[in-house]
C-alpha cells in the first residue's frame, strides 16, 4: 500500500512539474512572437 501511495504521489509531482514547464515555454514563445510583431510594425 505504501508503494502505491508513493507511486501516485510521484506521478502527480511529475505531472505538475511538466505543466509548469510547458506553461513557461508557452510564455517564452508568446514573448518572442510579440517581439517579432513589434519589430515588423516598425
Amino acid at each position: 500500500m505504501k508503494r502505491a501511495v508513493s507511486f501516485i504521489a510521484l506521478v502527480y509531482a511529475l505531472a505538475l512539474a511538466g505543466c509548469n514547464t510547458m506553461y513557461g515555454v508557452g510564455k517564452d514563445i508568446e514573448k518572442a512572437g510579440e517581439a517579432i510583431s513589434g519589430a515588423a510594425k516598425k
